[in-house]
């Protein structure tokens, strides 16, 4: 007679509760608030209620869970589905179209988001003696990974402390450490070592995208930026363009019309007075590249987006 084996535990138990317990608290520090930035320095937690249409949004390196429902984002021809089972990391500033992908008012998209220093992975990196990735290869500043129990824990945790606001100065950038020494060690550790790493194509490149974020509205020469930061034109050209899914004046552009489209909206600017604060000479130029980045010409876009609920859109 055969004996009937034990019933294995799986981990997957632990990890749903562990998710669940996770959506709870989001859900209650949200409350009736779609997204809130939280005492804690660089976390964003928020809820949403309903799918959403793909909209441009720049993620900057940030690890973002999602407890329960699922967010998409496209970056060139890569798209990047996470949910509770899977996380999303992103390296360095990439310009993307993101969408809630699933969500209900029965069951909202509950998750959060935590920026990432790269000055202190890089710093970790030494302090815990964290080798570089053996292959220098080109690859998206952005990717998935599968949670883990241990990284769940930690995010509980910083959740936590919201409750507590006096222990968030000492508490917190422990916490943050953890996530971040989780993230390095994870499966999805030697993208992040990779940008991280002083020196690397990855690192050049980044520092060439923190130059553009500043001085966006300036003429680019590309050569002059590859220069900048100590590689051929081909080779960052290459190198950039992996990362981004972006040529470094396609980037610029992005840049550009985004803020144009930001002062548009929240300044009240007009077109005109929008396209030269961005650095376009030609309104008209202006227009057309607007229409194409975003579908429509920029008084129409704009009239429209100031009838969509913020809870519809899903920025990072």
């Amino acid at each position: 007679m055969k004996r009937k084996a034990n019933k294995p535990v799986f981990k997957s138990d632990s990890l749903e509760k562990a998710r669940e317990t996770l959506g709870s608290t989001i859900a209650r520090l949200t409350g009736d608030k779609e997204r809130i930035e939280a005492a804690v320095p660089g976390l964003i937690v928020y809820k949403r209620q309903a799918v959403t249409e793909l909209t441009s949004a720049m993620y900057e390196p940030c690890v973002c869970v999602v407890a329960q429902g699922a967010k998409r984002v496209v970056v060139g021809g890569d798209s990047y589905t996470y949910d509770s089972r899977h996380f999303l990391l992103t390296a360095v500033d990439i310009p993307t179209m993101v969408q809630i992908a699933k969500a209900s008012k029965e069951k909202p998209c509950l998750g959060l988001v935590l920026k990432l220093d790269m000055r202190e992975a890089a710093q970790m990196m030494v302090d815990g003696k964290l080798p570089p990735p053996r292959e220098q290869r080109s690859g998206r500043g952005m990717t998935t990974g599968e949670i883990t129990p241990q990284l769940l824990a930690a995010f509980q945790r910083l959740l936590d402390l919201l409750d507590t606001p006096k222990d968030i100065p000492v508490l917190a950038p422990m916490i943050q450490r953890e996530i971040l020494y989780r993230l390095l060690t994870g499966d999805q550790g030697a993208r992040l070592r990779q940008i991280a790493t002083n020196g690397s194509q990855g690192s050049q490149v980044a520092q060439a995208i923190d130059w553009l974020k500043t001085n966006f509205s300036k003429p680019l020469r590309v050569d002059d930026l590859a220069a900048q930061v100590y590689m051929s034109p081909s080779t960052f050209h290459h190198h950039f363009r992996e990362l981004t899914a972006r040529s470094p004046l396609q980037y610029q552009k992005w840049l550009r019309l985004n803020e144009a489209r930001r002062l548009m909206l929240a300044e009240q600017f007009d077109a005109a007075t929008a396209a030269m604060q961005v650095g376009y000479e030609s309104p008209s130029q202006f227009s057309r590249e607007y229409s194409r980045q975003f579908g429509q010409a920029p008084l129409r876009d704009i009239n429209q987006l100031r009838q969509v609920p913020a809870a519809r859109q899903a920025q990072p």
